[in-house]
């Protein structure tokens, strides 16, 4: 059923997978699921003005991997995410050791958020 993500499953995914015990409703799923949203536009900003926040893109990515699992938000996050920000999301995935550098070959580590990162 969840092979590959669409519209029609991916909050069916998304919930299967939330693992949240602080979570008292469902506005607080809605609020993680949004998580993804505000990663694309923090991707957009940095592609288009070259303004990166690291830090806030760390948290958004750090809680969702925490309350959705590093298999599971893998799976969201490339899925959400346009193939133009995958290159961002491996290099920070890279750094969090939610994926390895030779995952995902294909895909090229960004150089610009490399040096950012090694100065955190």
């Amino acid at each position: 059923m969840f092979d590959e993500l669409n519209e029609e499953n991916f909050i069916l995914f998304a919930s299967r997978n939330y693992n949240n015990p602080q979570c008292t409703s469902i506005e607080e799923f809605n609020d993680d699921i949004l998580r993804f949203k505000y990663l694309k536009r923090l991707f957009r900003r940095y592609i288009n003005d070259g303004d990166l926040q690291e830090r806030l893109i760390l948290n958004h990515i750090i809680i969702l991997y925490n309350v959705f699992g590093i298999k599971a938000a893998n799976k969201m996050m490339f899925y959400k995410m346009d193939d133009e920000y995958w290159p961002i999301i491996k290099t920070f995935l890279v750094y969090l050791s939610y994926i390895k550098e030779n995952d995902l070959i294909d895909i090229p580590l960004d150089k610009g958020i490399i040096d950012v990162l090694r100065k955190l």
